[in-house]
């Protein structure tokens, strides 16, 4: 009785170690592969199995190795499935910030990417049981979107294993294509990209970065150079100025701050900021200030604020080249070419010269430079 006491027990410990565990012996007949890209400040992550062609041209598509349609996958599986889109587990796909697929909105997060195929056209699927094996636990109540492609079916050049590509990236939008054998089927993934970095922005300053002042200006100077968000702009430039955070009220964060207040609608405000900015800018400040002025065709301010330079600081580098713009601005070709070879005297390298000499030829010809 004792022995078979010991034997039922070792039984019982063997078959419960033996269903709890696999064997894992590694196997080259489907690759393991992973790919990303970065879309604005959208991370996107593809994961899938790559099973090989293996001298199975024109035996892939439509036949059950891709094929058409749903299926019933058996083993267990009593669900029409669609095609999981490569090899053994899901492929999937992940997202780190809302897209439009195809024009279509996807939220955050990460997806099992299933395809219903046929001759003409695919239908791609992305379902939130990214976990499954494959697809034969489909379960089509956790779809969330479904876009219709034509794929291409002639390739030049025989593809052996199946791949996911990145294609014809813009700013704002980037084409993801499945490629093998001779087919590619794609689709296209876009975002809002002044949305998305704004909200990568807003993300980032909530951490270490929202004390330190230079990220806090550059945060800033986004948000009024895209013209979004100028209210918190604001109090990011102000902020950025906080002696607790080791800040300075420097010409470039008071001209910043004037320039977000004028932008709300604040201009009197505006005016007394920058005001005291000018009072304390040093020449090359004040030279860039104008050509800001000249650039937003405020030239009446930008010819005072380069006339200011050039007395406040004595003809000093680069104030003669600001009298160059000034009178350029105003009209007078003879004023500007005198203070253009004027500066190209005083000029630093070779820069500044070559584009001086450039200046002083053209103006010669009577020619704008502005």
């Amino acid at each position: 009785m004792h022995c078979t006491y010991i034997t039922i027990f070792l039984s019982i410990y063997f078959s419960f170690n033996l269903s709890s565990q696999s064997l894992r012996i590694p196997d080259d007949t489907n690759y393991s592969c992973k790919t990303g890209r970065r879309l604005g400040a959208t991370e996107i992550d593809i994961t899938w199995n790559a099973p090989g062609v293996k001298r199975r041209e024109g035996k892939i598509w439509g036949t059950s190795i891709a094929y058409f349609g749903y299926e019933v996958l058996g083993y267990g599986s009593e669900v029409q499935s669609p095609w999981r889109a490569g090899a053994d587990e899901a492929t999937t796909i992940s997202f780190t910030t809302d897209v439009m697929i195809n024009g279509k909105q996807l939220s955050a997060g990460k997806y099992a990417l299933f395809m219903v195929l046929s001759n003409d056209s695919t239908e791609i699927i992305f379902n939130t049981n990214h976990q499954s094996w494959g697809s034969y636990f489909y379960d089509k109540s956790k779809d969330v979107l479904k876009v219709k492609v034509k794929q291409e079916k002639n390739l030049p050049e025989m593809i052996e294993r199946l791949d996911y590509k990145f294609l014809n990236q813009e700013a704002n939008s980037v084409d993801i294509a499945l490629e093998w054998e001779r087919w590619r089927i794609s689709f296209n993934v876009s975002i809002d990209l002044t949305k998305n970095i704004l909200a990568n922005i807003k993300s980032q300053m909530t951490g270490a970065i929202g004390f330190d002042p230079t990220s806090l200006t550059a945060a800033a100077r986004w948000c009024m150079d895209n013209n979004v968000n100028l209210d918190e702009a604001l109090h990011w430039v102000t902020t950025a100025t906080s002696p607790n955070l080791g800040g300075q009220n420097t010409f470039t964060n008071a001209s910043l701050k004037a320039s977000i207040l004028e932008k709300l609608g604040k201009q009197s405000e505006a005016d007394v900021v920058m005001a005291a900015a000018i009072d304390k800018a040093d020449v090359n400040e004040l030279h860039v200030y104008g050509r800001q002025l000249l650039q937003r065709k405020k030239v009446e301010e930008a010819v005072k604020i380069f006339e200011l330079n050039f007395t406040k600081h004595k003809g000093a580098w680069p104030s003669h080249v600001g009298m160059m713009r000034a009178y350029n601005a105003k009209g007078d070709f003879k004023k500007a070419l005198e203070h253009a070879k004027l500066g190209l005297v005083q000029a630093p390298d070779d820069v500044n010269k070559k584009n001086l000499t450039t200046s002083i030829t053209k103006l010669e010809k009577g020619e704008s430079i502005n």
